[in-house]
């Protein structure tokens, strides 16, 4: 790829695309490393090898076709990281059903518009995560349930709905246990189950994944076996993974990021997948890398600061690490190499992508040079198409910035049900228009310079947030900071930073504004400083800039807020 003339990158590839469903190819892998240990979640006291991890999801397959599912319907899992969540994704699978990722942050009106949106006839949910009373609310949804045989509900805001599946061991009227579907199945399922598995086609939709506009009501992305299997394979090829290989996924499977380069790395490969709890927590996830002698770890920057910065860190023998991927949000140059240094994973890999794109498009190899590794996205993964372009559309030169565009068998299938979003996202030629600002270099190398929608226009200069974002994390007191642009009267937006200090120290916004003070540019200087102990952001550790935004314009007394 050197010498780029134009930012325009083709992975190509000797190692060909996998045509075969999900199910055809866990089958395959579980033949081939059947006493392989294949899932551990420590806090369910799961151990599962690559025959038993078959043997149960074949069970669950067969169960979920007695509540009258067939290939191509809609069902709902909303729960937190468990044994049952990955049973479901491969079980599913099997027998031809869309499954439906519904974020375990929702509450009742969100619950509402995802189920009815893509037609839910099931749902799979935990009793309760947290401060949220899943059960309570879904039964506020539909009081229907409490007088319902099992798998004949008939509600009236929720009509599609017929059959709810509870995880754990209570257990509500209406509802099946998850337990009890794992033993439904007779041989007339399970040879149903083979009947099906020559017939499902590897391009058929395979899940859903809602993905929070900030804007809008939540689209629904729709993946095929293709699109995720293969984007699982590659990331996994990308890390270098193994059967020898124990992944920790302390990231939520709801999204791409637990089950897709989670779940589908590790098994596309053999390796284990390994889950420390039901949801993040810095001390468990350390204690799972440490006891369980991972190899791999998985995170959003956040997640890794808060590991490193934990008071016990010190305490955990981190030898085993070796790789891993921090992606989700841009990863700071400063987190990156203290991973390295002191996590012992000389090996960890970005990644860069969207949901949208089953999700990643670009990721660093093991091989690349630290200083690449940690100041860019890595290359482009096999098989995929990008290129940059300004706002006319034109492809512009290496190293200019412009909109990031994917095309190839990552882009996913459309948004269910919305044709208008669909073609907004993908053209006619089929990018998908990813809304993120990048850069590639001569090498081939990607750069993600922001979001399209917070780039700052200040005085007619273009100021990317993650440029001032990667200067203030030099600084020694500085834990996390994130970069926002707020309304100004004289140069149209001014620069506004959230600062979080390290544990123990004090720091003033003139000492902030000093440090940067003839290291960049004037204009980059942020005008505004704000301390926090913490940034509003996603379940997944997405930091929400828009609100971030709100919130200091209303503090401020700022006129006229920028439009998302």
């Amino acid at each position: 790829m050197a010498g780029l003339k134009l930012s325009y990158v083709h992975g190509a590839s000797e190692q060909p695309l996998i045509g075969q469903t999900i199910g055809q190819f866990f089958d395959a892998v579980c033949d081939k490393w059947p006493t392989r240990p294949a899932l551990v979640v420590r806090h369910q006291k799961v151990r599962l090898s690559y025959s038993e991890l078959r043997q149960q999801v074949d069970r669950l397959a067969a169960g979920l076709l007695t509540l009258g599912l067939h290939p191509g319907d809609r069902i709902g899992i909303w729960s937190p990281n468990n044994s049952e969540w990955v049973l479901t994704q491969f079980a599913t699978a099997k027998a031809g059903l869309i499954l439906v990722n519904i974020n375990p942050a929702y509450r009742i009106a969100e619950l509402e518009y995802a189920l009815n949106k893509v037609g839910c006839k099931a749902l799979i949910l935990a009793e309760r995560f947290k401060t949220s009373d899943y059960i309570g609310m879904l039964r506020e949804l539909a009081p229907e349930l409490g007088h319902a045989a099992p798998g004949k509900l008939e509600s009236a805001r929720l009509p599609a709905l017929r059959s709810v599946v509870l995880i754990g061991d209570g257990w509500h009227p209406g509802t099946f246990r998850f337990s009890e579907i794992l033993t439904r199945g007779t041989e007339q399922e399970a040879r149903r189950l083979a009947e099906l598995a020559p017939q499902l086609q590897f391009d058929e939709a395979i899940n859903i994944q809602f993905t929070s506009g900030t804007t809008g009501f939540p689209k629904g992305a729709t993946l095929s076996h293709h699109n995720i299997l293969n984007n699982g394979f590659f990331i996994g090829e990308a890390m270098r993974l193994t059967p020898e290989d124990r992944l920790c996924i302390p990231v939520p499977l709801y999204h791409c990021f637990g089950m897709v380069l989670g779940n589908l790395a590790a098994v596309t490969h053999g390796a284990c997948m390994v889950f420390p709890g039901e949801g993040f927590d810095p001390l468990v996830t350390l204690e799972a890398v440490a006891e369980e002698r991972c190899t791999a770890l998985h995170g959003v920057p956040t997640m890794f600061i808060a590991e490193l910065d934990h008071s016990e860190f010190g305490r955990f023998d981190l030898s085993s690490l070796r790789t891993g991927i921090m992606a989700g949000s841009p990863c700071p140059i400063e987190v990156m190499k203290r991973a390295v240094a002191k996590m012992n994973l000389s090996e960890i890999t970005i990644a860069y992508g969207m949901t949208e794109t089953s999700p990643v498009s670009f990721q660093s190899s093991t091989t690349d040079p630290l200083e690449r590794r940690v100041s860019t996205v890595g290359r482009i993964q096999p098989h995929l198409e990008v290129k940059i372009v300004d706002l006319q559309g034109r492809i512009v030169p290496p190293g200019t910035p412009g909109e990031l565009l994917t095309r190839g068998y990552s882009v996913m299938l459309g948004y269910w049900g919305d044709e208008e979003r669909t073609r907004e996202a993908i053209d006619a030629a089929r990018w998908m228009h990813t809304g993120d600002l990048a850069t590639i270099d001569a090498e081939g190398y990607c750069n993600i310079v922001g979001r399209i929608k917070d780039m700052v226009i200040r005085g007619g200069e273009n100021v990317y947030p993650r440029e001032i974002e990667e200067f203030l994390y030099r600084h020694p007191k500085i834990q996390d900071v994130q970069v926002i642009g707020v309304p100004d009267d004289r140069y149209g937006e001014e620069i506004c930073a959230w600062v979080k200090l390290r544990p123990g120290v004090a720091a003033t916004e003139d000492e902030i504004k000093a440090f940067c003070r003839n290291q960049i540019a004037h204009y980059k200087v942020p005008r505004y400083v704000k301390f926090v102990d913490e940034f509003p952001m996603t379940v997944t550790g997405k930091i929400q800039k828009f609100i971030m935004r709100e919130r200091t314009v209303a503090e401020l007394g700022l006129k006229a807020q920028k439009t998302a």
